[in-house]
């Protein structure tokens, strides 16, 4: 399957941008009493913040539907979706080749749409104050396979750097985010060291960082965005970009704009086609990409062009109506 590209998506973006300022969004009203049921959804850490913002809201307007939001990764969500367990997945990268083989083999159709970007962050201690920036190698040097049991100092990176044990926190494997991490930085998804604190849930690291002054950890932005009191970010400096940009830190301007490389990514929802046909969860995927503009920025997260999600909502109207036909 081919990978996702986040400047190849920004430019079908802007390319778009202009034929769809005339479409509409979803036609069906959350605001009905009468609506009820329940919408299973799981995944994503990095998206979670999203979703619950957006059933938080739904709630309000359709207080009788019950909107579920779990945490397992985006890999436990996937095994949970594409057995059909689940109505909505969180995904911080694309399905892979084996989930869309598992969903087909279970008859599971889907549908995919992106709601906003984020920039995975790397963060140190506040009380780190050698650590001022760090190029893609240098990651790449501290977080491959090789690396486990060999570096083991922060001079082994920059010479001058102390001569501190570092101590290493990120995402669990079954996350999309150890998945894009690895993909971005040691250049194979799903390969790095394994001596490293790890976990599905982003609160946890940014606890571990927050509290221990020899660590370097990565996740996502809005979770640094909830935590930058207690936290220290790290410019990343993409050595292999020909603009010669230098060390660039996350921002919303910055990865909107591409130029936080290669860390930049867009994030996801899926949606199954069986789900789609029921009223409260075409209600609920209607509002959602009606207000993930909003609510991605109010929870730290970068939202897409306005362009973008009309897109989505044009793209999910005829899906959910083929969906209730067959």
């Amino acid at each position: 399957m081919q990978t996702f590209s986040f400047k190849n998506y920004s430019a079908i973006i802007l390319s778009c941008a202009a034929l769809l300022t005339a479409c509409n969004g979803g036609n069906q009203d959350s605001n009905n009493p009468d609506m009820a049921g329940n919408i299973h959804i799981d995944g994503s850490s990095t998206v979670y913040p999203i979703t619950e913002a957006v059933a938080e809201e739904f709630r309000l307007e359709a207080g009788n539907v019950k909107v579920t939001v779990g945490v397992s990764g985006t890999g436990g969500g996937m095994k949970k979706f594409t057995r059909g367990e689940i109505d909505i997945v969180n995904a911080s990268r694309s399905m892979n080749e084996a989930e869309a083989s598992l969903a087909k083999e279970n008859n599971i159709t889907y549908i995919e749409l992106p709601v906003a970007y984020d920039g995975l962050t790397v963060v140190v201690n506040p009380e780190n104050n050698w650590v001022k920036d760090i190029t893609v190698a240098e990651l790449k040097k501290i977080w491959e396979p090789e690396a486990q049991g060999k570096i083991k100092k922060w001079n082994q990176i920059r010479p001058e750097w102390p001569d501190k044990e570092i101590h290493l926190y990120g995402a669990g494997v079954e996350s999309g985010t150890y998945d894009y991490f690895t993909e971005a930085i040691v250049g194979k998804s799903h390969s790095s060291r394994g001596d490293y604190t790890a976990s599905e849930d982003d609160n946890v690291l940014v606890q571990g960082v927050s509290t221990d002054p020899n660590a370097l950890g990565f996740f996502g932005y809005a979770y640094y965005e909830e935590n930058k009191a207690k936290l220290k970010v790290v410019p990343v400096d993409d050595e292999n970009d020909a603009n010669g940009k230098g060390a660039i830190l996350p921002s919303l301007e910055n990865v909107k704009n591409g130029s936080y490389a290669p860390l930049s990514r867009p994030l996801f929802i899926y949606v199954n086609s069986k789900a789609a046909v029921r009223p409260e969860v075409d209600s609920f995927v209607n509002f959602y990409l009606e207000a993930a503009a909003e609510l991605s920025e109010e929870v730290g997260y970068i939202p897409m062009p306005a362009a973008l999600y009309k897109e989505q909502l044009q793209k999910y109207k005829a899906f959910s109506e083929g969906a209730a036909k067959k």
